[in-house]
Parts: structure tokens; C-alpha cells; sequence
């Protein structure tokens, strides 16, 4: 007689169901918690971007598509884009994925979720800290895009369905070309929370300051940090 798995308790279980419905043997799927814990981050990226874009002379940190095309632009001659800013923007991304790649051919990416996330939320709170002294906005450019490097490259080798964290391109292809299922739900909350990440972003920035825009992400990105992960057996991993 075979007994039954361990009930998972709190908020992000139910969510991660949700995204990832079980089996019909009734076993849940292995990624456990990490899906909700993913669209936390694709909010993120959407304020960061926010904060870069209209914050910061019109440069992407997280949408590295958009910034290799403001680069083109840059360098063909519209001024009101900087190819310098993007230049380092993409330069500390790849550091950050380079630097995330290193530490993660020894080590599980499941391991190194939380303290790469914990190391995000440090590195944003340094242009947090920058932006309230109104200082040397490269250096925001920098440590925003060196955490998203980081989110990026851990994001990767978890490899969860749908779920990058940034890029939406593919989702909305495949939520319009795929029939109706999990995949395409978690396409659609994918650039759901990424235009919500935008949108509040974009708000706290024009209004208030990206100083609340950035205190946010780093919020947020604590709780990821410090959330408890399962794997699909409900046990901590």
C-alpha cells in the first residue's frame, strides 16, 4: 500500500499547480514551486526595463533583443539613443550570465536559484542606492544588467517551460499558433506579468521617482530570494 505524497502548504503550491497541473497518477511536476517564484522575476523585468528605459537615457537591461536594435539605431545616428549605454548594458548582461554560467557547471541550477536571486537583489540594491544619491547613472546601467545576466543565466539552465523570465517574443508566437492548454496559460501570464512589470514600473517611475521602482524590484526580489522552494515530492530540495 502506497501512501500518498506529503500535502504542500502556503500560496505558491496552488500557483504552481496551476501552471503546471499534476498528473493523472496524481504526482506533481517536478519543477515544485520554482514556476511562481519565475513570473515574480518576469515582473521584475518589466520594472527594471522600465526604470532603464525612461530613467536612464533610453537603454534596455533586461530585453537584450530591444537593446541590440537601440544599438543599431545608436550607431546609425539617432541621438536621442546612446550606443556607449548600450554598449555597457550589454556588456555587463553577459558578464553577469558568464559569471552565473561558471558557478553553475558545478553546482545544480535548483541550488543556485536563491543565492543567484540573493545576489540580484544586492546587486539592484547597489543602483538603488546610486539612484537616491543621484549618482553616476552607468553604474545603475551596470548593476542592473549584471543581476540580469545573472536571473538570465540561472533561468536558463532551469529550463522551465515557457517561463524565461524576459522574452516574450516566443511566447506570444506560441500563444497564438498552439491550441489552448498549460503551455499557452503560462505563455499568457508570462507577458501578462511582464507588461504589469512595465506598466508599474513605468508608473512609479514617471511619477514618483525610479528610486520606488527600484525599491520595489529589490522587494521583490528578497522574496524570491528567501522563498522556500519544493520539489515534486513536497519536500524542500
Amino acid at each position: 500500500m502506497t501512501s500518498s505524497p506529503p500535502k504542500r502548504r502556503g500560496i505558491l503550491p496552488p500557483l504552481a499547480d496551476l501552471l503546471f497541473p499534476p498528473r493523472t497518477d496524481g504526482s506533481v511536476a517536478p519543477h515544485g514551486v520554482l514556476p511562481p517564484l519565475l513570473i515574480v522575476l518576469t515582473f521584475v523585468s518589466g520594472v527594471v526595463d522600465a526604470v532603464s528605459y525612461l530613467g536612464l537615457d533610453h537603454v534596455f537591461v533586461a530585453n537584450m533583443t530591444g537593446n541590440v536594435v537601440f544599438l543599431g539605431f545608436a550607431i546609425a545616428g539617432d541621438r536621442s539613443l546612446s550606443a556607449p549605454d548600450s554598449l555597457l548594458a550589454l556588456g555587463a548582461f553577459l558578464a553577469g550570465a558568464a559569471a552565473a554560467g561558471r558557478l553553475r557547471r558545478s553546482t545544480g541550477a535548483a541550488v543556485m536559484f536563491a543565492p543567484l536571486v540573493a545576489v540580484q537583489t544586492v546587486l539592484v540594491g547597489g543602483a538603488l542606492a546610486l539612484t537616491a544619491f543621484d549618482a553616476w547613472p552607468p553604474g545603475v546601467i551596470a548593476l542592473l544588467a549584471l543581476g540580469m545576466g545573472l536571473q538570465n543565466a540561472v533561468v536558463h539552465r532551469l529550463a522551465v517551460p515557457d517561463l524565461t523570465t524576459t522574452v516574450v517574443t516566443r511566447a506570444l508566437t506560441g500563444l497564438a499558433a498552439d491550441p489552448w492548454g498549460p503551455g499557452p496559460l503560462r505563455r499568457l501570464v508570462t507577458v501578462v506579468a511582464l507588461l504589469l512589470g512595465a506598466l508599474t514600473g513605468g508608473v512609479l517611475t514617471l511619477h514618483h521617482g525610479t528610486v520606488w521602482a527600484l525599491a520595489l524590484a529589490v522587494a521583490l526580489l528578497a522574496c524570491v530570494a528567501l522563498s522556500p522552494r519544493w520539489d515534486g515530492t513536497g519536500r524542500r530540495p
